[in-house]
C-alpha cells in the first residue's frame, strides 16, 4: 500500500475539483484557458488539504523510528537502546516513502504561488478585456497589471536596499526565500482569520435555521424581491447596450475597416437582437468619412466589454430567477404537506427535469413526506449542534495553541494521545476532520461573498470568467496559511511546539520562520486570537446591520424594510405561480382535446379521402359518355351557385354598380 493512498487521493481530488468547477463554470461557452487555470488552482488547493494528514502520519512514524533506534548518551558518550516503554512502531497503511513528500510539496506550493501572483491576475485582465485580437487583449492585460506588479516590485526592492545597507543582516538565498514565503503567508493569514471568523458562526447557524420552514420561506421571498430588482436592472442595462450596438451597426457599413469589430460584437449579442439588427441592416450603402462621424476602435473595445458583461449578467439573473421560483414553490409545498393526513408528498408542479428512475423507485412520495416534513428538520438541528461544537473547539484552540506546558489546544491533545499508541487511522481521521472543517469554514465564505457585480460565484454554470479566476487566486493565497495554522493547532509545527523533532515535509519547504522573529513569535501566534472578536460580531450580525444602514438591504427579522421586501416577494411568487398554473391548465386542455377528438378527426380525414377517391373514380368512368346530356344540368348548377353568391354577399347601394345580368356581375367580380 506504499504510495497507493497518495495516488488514490490525487485522482479523487481531481474529480472533486472538476465536479465543483462544472457546477459553477460553463465548459461550453468559457475559454479553455480560463477553465484550465481555474481547475488547476482549485485542484492544487484541495490536494494540499487532503494530502496533509498523510504527511502528519508519516512524520509521526519517522519520529517513532528515530526514538526507537536512539537514546540519550550516557556519561561516557555511548548510546544504549531505549527501554521498551513505547510500543513497537509499525508502518502505517498510508506510509509515503522518504523523499517523495518534499518534492511533492515543493512542486504544489510553487505552482500555486505562480498561479496566484502572476498567471491568474494576467488571465483576469485578459478575460475582461474587450479587445478584438489576441495581441490587443495581451496589451490591455499588461497595462492593467503594470501597477499591480510594480507595487510588489517596489516593496521588494526597498526591502533589498535596506538589507544591503544594514550591516547586521547577512541574508542568503534560502533566508530570502523564507522571507518571501513569510510575506505571502502573512497576507493570507490576515484574510484567513476574517473569513474563518465568519464561517465558524454562520455555517452552524445556517444549518440551524435550515430546520425552520417558515424562516426559509420568508428568506426566499426576500431574495425574490431583491432578485427581481436586479433582474429588471439587468434587462434595462441590456436594452441600453443593445441600443448603442444598433446605432453602431447602422453607422458602420459593410466596407468600413472596423466592420469586422462590429460583427464580433454582434456575435456576443443575444439571438433575438441579432435577428432584429440583421433585418434593419442596409449593406448596399457605402460609408463616407466626410459625411458621418464614426466611432473609434477604442470606443468599440469599450462597447465590446460592456456587451460581454451585460449579456452575462442578464443570462445569470434569468437562470437564478427560475431556480428561485422552483425553490419557493417547493418550500410552499412542504408547508402545505406538513398537515397532510395521507402522509404522501404532493407537488403543486411536476419537476421539469427528468429524474432518475432508480431514485424515483426508492424516493417515493411517502418517503419524501417523512424526510421533508419529519426527519430533515431534526437532522439539520443535530448537524448544527455538531458543527457548533467543532466551532467552539476551533475558537478555544486558536486562543490557546501557543501554550505547550500545559497543552491547552484540544486538537493537539487528541493528536498526542493518538501518537502515544501510534493509532495512525485515528491520527489521519482526526487530522482530516480538523483541516476539512477549517477548509469548509473558509472556502464556503469565499463561495458566499459577493463584491457587487465584480465577484460573484453563481451555481448552475452562471459564473463569469473573472469571478472563477479570482476564486482561484483566493484559494491559492488562503490554503498555505490555513495549513500552517492547522499544524500550529496540532503542535506539529516546531515553531509552536518548541521541540527539536523531525518536522513535517510541508513545514520543511516553508523554511525556518526564525529569520523574522517578530512574525514567527508575534503575528502568527497572537493574530489568530482576533477570531473571537469576529465570531462575536458575526453572531450579533454587526456586519449585516452596518450594510443595512448603508442602504444595502439585508435579511433582518426586526427590520421594516425586510418585512416590506418579504411582502413584495410573496406577491411576486404568487403571480408567477398563477401564471404557471394557467400554462399547465392550457396544456392539459390541449392534451385532453387531442385524446378525445384526435381519433374522430383521423376518421373524418380518412372518410374524406375515401370520398374524393370515389368521386375521382366516378368521373373517370363517365368521361367516355356523351357530354351533351349533362350540359343543361351543369348550366343550371352554375346559375344556382351565382344566385347563392349574390344572396350571401351584400352589394353596396350604388346605381352604377347594379347590374341585371348576373353573369356579367360575376365576370366583373
Amino acid at each position: 500500500m506504499s504510495g497507493a493512498a497518495l495516488g488514490l487521493e490525487i485522482v479523487f481530488v481531481f474529480f472533486l475539483a472538476l465536479f465543483l468547477l462544472h457546477r459553477y463554470g460553463d465548459f461550453k461557452k468559457q475559454h479553455r484557458l480560463v477553465i484550465i487555470g481555474t481547475l488547476l488552482a482549485w485542484y492544487l488547493c484541495f490536494l494540499i488539504v487532503f494530502i496533509l494528514p498523510l504527511d502528519v502520519s508519516t512524520t509521526i512514524y519517522n519520529r517513532c523510528k528515530l526514538a526507537v533506534n536512539s537514546s540519550p548518551p550516557e556519561n561516557n558518550g555511548s548510546y544504549v537502546p531505549l527501554a521498551p516503554s513505547k510500543p513497537k512502531c509499525f508502518k502505517p497503511w498510508s506510509y509515503i516513502p522518504n523523499g517523495i513528500m518534499p518534492i511533492f510539496w515543493r512542486v504544489v506550493y510553487w505552482t500555486s504561488q505562480f498561479l496566484t501572483w502572476i498567471l491568474l491576475p494576467f488571465m483576469q485582465s485578459y478575460a475582461r478585456s474587450g479587445g478584438f485580437s489576441i495581441t490587443g487583449k495581451i496589451k490591455t492585460a499588461l497595462i492593467e497589471n503594470a501597477i499591480y506588479y510594480g507595487t510588489y516590485l517596489l516593496i521588494f526592492g526597498a526591502f533589498l536596499i535596506y538589507v544591503a545597507v544594514n550591516p547586521n543582516f547577512n541574508l542568503q538565498w534560502n533566508q530570502l526565500q523564507t522571507i518571501g514565503i513569510a510575506a505571502a503567508n502573512t497576507w493570507g493569514l490576515f484574510l484567513l482569520v476574517l473569513l474563518l471568523g465568519y464561517g465558524l458562526v454562520e455555517i452552524p447557524r445556517s444549518h440551524w435555521n435550515g430546520a425552520k420552514r417558515g424562516y426559509l420561506l420568508m428568506k426566499t421571498y426576500f431574495k425574490a424581491a431583491k432578485l427581481m430588482t436586479e433582474k429588471a436592472d439587468a434587462e434595462e442595462n441590456l436594452e441600453d447596450i443593445m441600443e448603442e450596438v444598433r446605432k453602431v451597426n447602422e453607422s458602420i457599413k459593410y466596407n468600413h475597416p472596423l466592420r469586422k469589430c462590429v460583427d464580433t460584437i454582434l456575435k456576443k449579442c443575444p439571438t433575438e437582437y441579432q435577428e432584429r439588427m440583421g433585418r434593419n441592416m442596409d449593406d448596399y450603402e457605402d460609408f463616407d468619412e466626410r459625411q458621418n462621424s464614426y466611432p473609434s476602435e477604442k470606443s468599440l473595445v469599450k462597447l465590446h466589454k460592456q456587451v460581454i458583461y451585460s449579456v452575462q449578467r442578464h443570462r445569470r439573473t434569468q437562470v437564478q430567477w427560475q431556480i428561485l421560483l422552483e425553490q419557493a414553490f417547493y418550500l410552499e409545498d412542504v408547508a402545505k404537506n406538513e398537515t397532510s393526513a395521507s402522509r404522501q408528498f404532493v407537488h403543486t408542479f411536476q419537476s421539469q427535469e427528468s429524474e432518475n428512475k432508480f431514485f424515483q423507485y426508492f424516493y417515493t412520495p411517502t418517503v419524501e413526506w417523512y424526510w421533508e416534513c419529519l426527519l430533515r428538520p431534526w437532522f439539520y438541528r443535530v448537524l448544527a449542534v455538531v458543527l457548533a461544537t467543532f466551532s467552539v473547539i476551533v475558537v478555544w484552540s486558536e486562543c490557546t495553541f501557543f501554550s505547550t506546558k500545559p497543552v491547552l489546544s484540544l486538537f493537539a491533545v487528541f493528536i498526542q494521545l493518538a501518537e502515544k499508541t501510534y493509532n495512525y487511522i485515528y491520527i489521519e481521521m482526526a487530522c482530516f476532520l480538523t483541516i476539512f472543517f477549517l477548509s469548509i469554514c473558509v472556502y464556503s465564505t469565499v463561495f458566499r461573498i459577493r463584491v457587487f457585480n465584480y465577484y460573484y460565484l453563481a451555481s448552475h454554470h452562471q459564473t463569469d470568467a473573472y469571478s472563477l479566476l479570482f476564486s482561484g487566486m483566493l484559494f491559492c493565497r488562503l490554503t498555505p496559511p490555513l495549513c500552517l495554522n492547522f499544524l500550529g493547532l496540532t503542535h506539529m509545527d516546531a515553531t509552536i511546539s518548541h521541540k527539536h523533532t523531525q518536522p513535517t515535509a510541508y513545514t520543511s519547504i516553508m523554511g525556518s520562520m526564525r529569520v523574522l522573529s517578530f512574525i514567527a513569535d508575534g503575528f502568527y501566534i497572537y493574530y489568530p486570537m482576533l477570531v473571537v472578536i469576529l465570531c462575536i460580531a458575526t453572531y450579533f450580525s454587526l456586519g449585516t446591520r452596518c450594510l443595512n444602514l448603508l442602504g444595502f438591504q439585508q435579511f433582518m427579522g426586526d427590520s421594516e424594510m425586510t418585512s416590506d421586501l418579504i411582502d413584495e416577494g410573496k406577491e411576486l411568487i404568487r403571480r408567477e405561480k398563477r401564471k404557471r398554473q394557467r400554462q399547465e391548465e392550457g396544456e392539459n386542455r390541449r392534451r385532453e382535446w387531442k385524446e378525445r377528438y384526435g381519433n374522430r378527426e383521423d376518421s373524418t380525414r380518412s372518410r374524406a379521402v375515401h370520398t374524393d377517391q370515389k368521386e375521382s373514380s366516378f368521373s373517370e368512368t363517365n368521361t367516355n359518355r356523351p357530354l351533351s346530356k349533362y350540359t343543361r344540368s351543369n348550366g343550371r348548377t352554375e346559375r344556382d351557385r351565382i344566385e347563392l353568391l349574390q344572396d350571401a354577399e351584400p352589394l353596396d347601394f350604388n346605381a352604377d354598380s347594379v347590374n341585371d345580368d348576373p353573369l356579367e356581375s360575376e365576370s366583373g367580380r
